[in-house]
């Protein structure tokens, strides 16, 4: 019989790691915007049909009547009708309007968070994805801090409504957890992409324990075209995400190299759910 350390050597040659320690629920969803469905109820189905367990719902980066367009009662409703016709959960809302008006140094950003937060938890999609990409990256520790204090009172309102704020972004875990501890909420976390921590020089294979369960509130799985393909080792990837014991949603944010959405969005979720099973 094989020892541990003779099973990881065996593995390790084949390309692929095993799994040691906590047992996972990880549930693999998929982002609208890359069913090139943004802020679109279709998102729904598609996402059901091509076998994922949850989609992440834009909230619109063009403000309807001052409002996010999903702040309509109406919209809302269809979305959450066609989750349970589908059998399907919405998996996270994602505040692209920060792309737009930057939390770092916009007030609009702030009433933005402030508005997605009840609009999440009626769509009982839990997480709020925070970007902070290009003009809006963070950069300093001014900026970290500048971030952290603003989500002071956002975050009591987080926690009431039970919702999670994720900030994504391209610092390290370490920057990350300045500003989870400056903000002083359970509710702010970090959203976890492994493509964008890897673009930025950041060791994924280290980070993500270090950061463990408890600060990571939802991933984004993406590579270099294919997923498998590019230069992210995946198999050691998703070993330690199932080892965290995670039990939310990883979506894929993955494009379309062929061109056909479905195809590819089935090739990619097909090759993680191998990983995981």
């Amino acid at each position: 019989m094989l020892n541990r350390r003779q099973l990881l050597a065996a593995a390790g040659a084949a390309g692929v790691l095993p799994l040691f320690g906590k047992k996972s629920n990880l549930k693999i969803g998929v982002t609208d915007w890359n069913l090139h469905l943004a802020g679109k109820v279709e998102a729904v189905e598609l996402a059901a049909l091509l076998g994922f367990q949850g989609v992440e719902v834009s909230l619109g980066r063009k403000p309807v009547d001052g409002k996010l367009s999903l702040d309509n009662a109406e919209l809302q409703e269809q979305y959450l009708a066609a989750a349970r016709k589908h059998k399907i959960a919405l998996a996270g809302t994602c505040l692209d309007i920060l792309h737009v008006n930057y939390l770092k140094n916009d007030k609009l950003g702030l009433k933005w968070v402030a508005d997605g937060i009840p609009i999440t938890r009626k769509l009982n999609a839990r997480v709020m994805l925070m970007p902070f990409f290009g003009n809006g990256a963070l950069k300093t520790p001014e900026e970290f801090d500048y971030v952290g204090d603003a989500l002071k009172e956002l975050g009591k309102e987080a926690e009431k409504a039970g919702v999670l704020l994720g900030l994504e972004d391209t610092i390290s875990a370490r920057d990350n957890v300045r500003i989870m501890e400056r903000s002083q909420s359970k509710a702010v976390k970090v959203y976890y992409d492994v493509g964008n921590s890897t673009n930025n020089g950041h060791n994924v294979l280290e980070e993500i324990p270090w950061l463990g369960a408890s600060r990571i509130c939802q991933f984004h799985l993406k590579d270099r075209g294919y997923i498998g393909e590019g230069p992210i080792d995946f198999p050691a990837v998703m070993n330690r995400i199932m080892n965290l014991g995670f039990e939310g949603f990883a979506n894929l944010e993955t494009n379309s190299p062929s061109k056909s959405v479905e195809n590819d969005m089935k090739r990619n979720l097909d090759f993680v759910r191998k990983l995981v099973s």
